[in-house]
Order: C-alpha cells, then sequence, then structure tokens
C-alpha cells in the first residue's frame, strides 16, 4: 500500500477520537468544578449530614463533630474538647468550610459538649 493514499492516517485519527471520548466521559462523571457556595446554611452544623453527592466524607478513624464556616469558631470548638480531655483535630473540607474531627468513640459526647455551649 502506498503511503500516498492517505490510509495511514486512519490509525491515529481513531486514537485521538478515542482519548477525546474517555476524556469527555471522565469529565462528565466527576471532573467538573464545584463551587465552594453550595446553598449550605452559614454557622455551626452539628453532623447528621452527607458529602457533596450524598455519601459520607472519610476520615478514616476519625469522625466529624461539628462543621463550623470559621476557623476560629472551630479553633474555639477544640479548646473546648480539649479543656473536656477529648483529642479533637481540624481539617478544610471540599467546600471551604471546617470540619472538627475526633475519634469515633469520643464522638457522641463531643457533640453533646459542642451542641451545649
Amino acid at each position: 500500500m502506498a503511503t500516498s493514499d492517505g490510509w495511514y492516517l486512519i490509525g491515529p485519527l481513531i486514537a485521538v477520537g478515542l482519548v477525546g471520548f474517555l476524556g469527555a466521559v471522565f469529565w462528565r462523571m466527576g471532573l467538573q468544578p464545584v463551587s465552594a457556595t453550595d446553598g449550605h446554611a452559614d454557622g455551626l452544623a452539628i453532623f447528621g449530614e452527607r458529602g457533596e453527592h450524598g455519601q459520607q466524607e472519610d476520615y478514616g478513624l476519625l469522625r466529624p463533630a461539628a462543621v463550623t464556616e470559621e476557623r476560629e469558631v472551630a479553633d474555639e470548638i477544640r479548646r473546648l474538647l480539649i479543656d473536656a480531655g477529648i483529642r479533637s483535630t481540624s481539617a478544610t473540607r471540599h467546600d471551604g468550610r471546617v470540619c472538627v474531627l475526633v475519634f469515633a468513640e469520643e464522638v457522641e459526647e463531643a457533640r453533646r459538649l459542642v451542641g451545649s455551649s
């Protein structure tokens, strides 16, 4: 087959088309940008809510005790928990809110303390 009839271009064109198709599929599956303001109420939220797509966010052995819009409020909650003898840390979620995390066996007590303050 002579190279002048153009058949040698079919393979690369199929490859480029397939890569473009797979890119569109993966983009549609979850690589879309997420807005930082997605309708959540301001202030403190005692947990029971789910992540942005309905699934629980995974923090390993830690569980969320509270979520707030401001880092300063999360630091105050952590100080309250430390004073009560509950170890805690904080993490920033994908939506920009700050989550206060505690170990699973202490989560109910931490939520009671946070809810009563």
